[in-house]
C-alpha cells in the first residue's frame, strides 16, 4: 500500500475536487455542506498532546479514499464525454480519429 502523505495535502485535494463539483452545480464550493463537514472533521481530529493519533490516521485514510473516489469520478466523466459514441460516423471521420487517411480513388472520385 502506498503512503498516505501529509493530511494537509489530502485536505487540499478534497477541497480542489469540491471546487470542480461546485462548478458543475453552479454554486460556490464554500456553501456546500460537504465543505463544512470536511473542515469540521479535519479540525476535530487534529493531533494534540491529549489525543492518540489513531483517530486521525483513520480519518486520513478515509479522506484519502474519498479523494480517490472524487478524482476518479471526475476523470471518468471527462473521458466518457470525450469518447462516448455520438451516433453513426462516416468512414473518413473514423479513419481521421485513429490517425489514418483513406486512399484516393483514381480519377478524382474519392
Amino acid at each position: 500500500m502506498a503512503a498516505l502523505g501529509p493530511p494537509l495535502r489530502t485536505l487540499r485535494g478534497l477541497l480542489r475536487e469540491l471546487r470542480h463539483a461546485g462548478r458543475r452545480a453552479d454554486r460556490p464550493y464554500r456553501e456546500m455542506p460537504a465543505y463544512r463537514h470536511i473542515l469540521a472533521a479535519f479540525r476535530a481530529h487534529r493531533v494534540t498532546s491529549e489525543k492518540l493519533c489513531r483517530a486521525q490516521q483513520e480519518l486520513h485514510f478515509q479522506a484519502a479514499t474519498y479523494l480517490c473516489l472524487l478524482r476518479s469520478v471526475r476523470e471518468h466523466a471527462a473521458l466518457h464525454e470525450e469518447y462516448h459514441g455520438k451516433g453513426e460516423r462516416s468512414t473518413e471521420e473514423v479513419a481521421g480519429m485513429v490517425g489514418f487517411r483513406l486512399p484516393q480513388q483514381p480519377g478524382g472520385k474519392g
